[in-house]
């Protein structure tokens, strides 16, 4: 029993492009949010958590309605095309809308110039106002007019590097935050058309999301799964790290680009989309994968029986594997509550916090993930997902705690190596846990549980960016990891309850059975 590799990379090509998106999403609309709209953390977080508020219902009910859809392109096919052009062109048009609220505030937007600051100094000197670690001042009472209008971005530190001025994080950034607030609260229209069409962009995702997710196990035989969503999230990590790699090469977190135009950005994450999806519909043959799928199942005994052969009845969960279910939906909210605090907030934390490329950060964690994912699904196969999901909840947590002592001053290399341990971690829990949910329905049932494990993970990313961020604007951005780590942990406690949908040997036939390669 081997996993054909080839074809479930090309299936694969559906998860990169929807990830190829998050990350540009999770890159550029916080810093949009705050830095163009004058948002505070707690507003910023509340409309981050907008994709996760539709997924709550979409999801579930798209997973559903591709179960009961048929075409001759298949189940899940139609929705993943449909949905991905449809966010393709709404994402270019919000880029647009990014652009043309860079006009309306262009009287604050230049780096570096006095002109600029000085009409920040005028508009915000009496005002009360607060650094990124939660401390209020106000800006007369710390400087005068001409030493506010002398603040420069960078400078060179003692080392030889150059960092981001601690007056301009902690002085300039705030006055200049408030002063687009008040023009993007004075005239609306522009912050309106910009959620709008965010709006437009989150329903298209929302489309195809669990569609595309609940192909891997249409197609993939059941003690194949930990394998194949290996294979499955390493696609999707690599459509991160491109996207990683064009905002490294655009420069989007250098701090003189706070305030640039994110239509190259935006675009080339567009395109990127496209070349995938024109990929996955020249290689992807879903019905004859999926027939495919049912001939292994037979020829190894494990064809899935939707009806209970005592009651006559489509088969309903026992009462045991419900409550696993739920420990194991449990577990999933904890882990996606302290994964995405990070996630959809270490942008801004980078720069503000660290004085640090945030870019070339993530991207040591994507690395180290892709590294990870097909070991942990051999190592899966044969230790059972659970031990597996368990080990890589304790990576991430360790990664979370020791990441709340770095600092500024602290070495580039001890961050790189916090990150790639939580990419691994993350990976190792990724990759088994998605199996475990779909381990418990029936065949007919892929995308409704799919639309449970997406229920799950959105429900805690609803909640993630807003709390994390009302704790970070009360108590200070340094909250961030400590509250990651607290969330990683407990679901630790939760998984240990879990008691079903572990990977289970299946006995070969025949010529199969000198076959040790599983």
């Amino acid at each position: 029993m081997k996993l054909n590799y080839k074809r479930t990379i090309f299936v694969g090509f559906a998860f990169f492009l929807i990830c190829a998106f998050w990350q540009a999403y999770d890159n550029a609309i916080p810093l949009i949010l705050t830095n163009k709209f004058g948002m505070s953390q707690t507003w910023s977080g509340l409309i981050m958590a907008l994709d996760n508020i539709l997924a709550l219902f979409l999801l579930p009910l798209f997973g559903a309605i591709s179960d009961r859809h048929n075409s001759k392109r298949g189940k899940r096919t139609p929705f993943i095309t449909v949905g991905t052009i449809i966010a393709v062109v709404t994402f270019v048009a919000l880029s647009f809308v990014d652009a043309a609220q860079l006009k309306e505030i262009d009287k604050v937007s230049a780096i570096d110039d006095v002109k600029t600051l000085e009409y920040i100094y005028d508009e915000q000197a009496d005002e009360t106002l607060m650094t990124p670690d939660g401390e209020k001042f106000v800006l007369k009472e710390q400087f005068t007019r001409e030493e506010f209008s002398a603040i420069k971005c960078q400078t060179v530190n003692e080392a030889g590097k150059t960092v981001t001025t601690p007056e301009y994080t902690d002085y300039v950034t705030p006055a200049r935050q408030a002063c687009i607030h008040e023009i993007s609260t004075g005239e609306p229209g522009m912050l309106i058309l910009f959620i709008a069409v965010l709006l437009m962009v989150l329903l298209s995702m929302s489309v195809f999301r669990s569609p595309a997710v609940a192909l891997m196990p249409d197609v993939t035989i059941k003690p194949l799964r930990s394998k194949a969503n290996a294979v499955i999230n390493l696609m999707g990590s690599a459509g991160g790290i491109v996207i990683l790699g064009a905002g490294m090469l655009l420069k989007t977190s250098d701090v003189h680009n706070s305030m640039m135009s994110y239509v190259a950005y935006f675009g080339i994450t567009a395109g990127v989309m496209l070349i995938a999806l024109v990929i996955f519909r020249a290689k992807v043959n879903e019905p004859k994968l999926v027939e495919i799928m049912h001939e292994d199942s037979r020829k190894y005994g494990i064809e899935e029986n939707d009806i209970d052969e005592e009651t006559g009845e489509k088969r309903k969960l026992s009462r045991a594997e419900r409550r696993s279910l739920i420990f194991i939906l449990a577990s999933i909210v904890f882990w996606f509550m302290g994964y995405n605090a990070v996630t959809s907030k270490y942008s801004v934390y980078a720069g503000n916090i660290l004085n640090k490329d945030y870019n070339t950060t993530m991207m040591i964690a994507q690395v180290a993930a892709i590294a990870a994912y097909l070991p942990v699904g051999m190592v899966a196969s044969k230790f059972g997902r659970k031990r597996t999901i368990l080990a890589g909840v304790v990576m991430l947590c360790a990664a979370f705690g020791a990441a709340a002592f770095v600092n500024e001053n602290s070495s580039i290399i001890v961050m790189y190596l916090l990150f790639a341990l939580a990419g691994i971690g993350w990976a190792t829990i990724n990759v088994n846990s998605f199996p475990m949910v779909v381990e418990m329905c029936s065949g007919g049932n892929v995308g409704k549980y799919t639309g449970y494990y997406y229920t799950a993970s959105m429900a805690a990313q609803v909640v993630t960016p807003m709390v994390s961020g009302y704790i970070m604007d009360s108590f200070g951005m340094k909250t961030l990891f400590p509250y990651a780590a607290i969330f990683v942990a407990l679901a630790f406690v939760t998984m240990l309850f879990v008691m079903h949908g572990d990977n289970k040997p299946i006995a070969k036939k025949g010529l199969d059975a000198l076959d040790v390669d599983d």
